[in-house]
């Protein structure tokens, strides 16, 4: 859009310009910071999520088998107990 005053036409083109110039740094800063964190995460040795939901289910399964062994110990002592008294 152009004016009949040049001075506005050439603040317009400046502001244009230096908002491109913006958004081209904003966009680099942005990509040097997910590089940054890519980098801190990857020396973290996180574990995958598949791999979190693998020792989950190994846990619960765990937590179970615990469990029914707490019964069968409990039954097995039961009866070791029951004809001595």
């Amino acid at each position: 859009m152009q004016t009949r005053n040049p001075f506005i036409d050439d603040l317009t083109k400046m502001a244009n310009g230096a908002m491109g110039a913006l958004t081209g740094v904003k966009d680099e800063v942005e990509a040097r910071v997910r590089d940054q964190i890519a980098k801190i995460l990857d020396g973290m040795d996180i574990p995958r999520r598949d791999e979190f939901e693998a020792v989950k289910a190994m846990a619960a399964k765990a937590r179970e088998e615990n469990e029914e062994l707490k019964k069968q110990i409990a039954e097995l002592q039961a009866k070791l107990a029951g004809p001595r008294s």
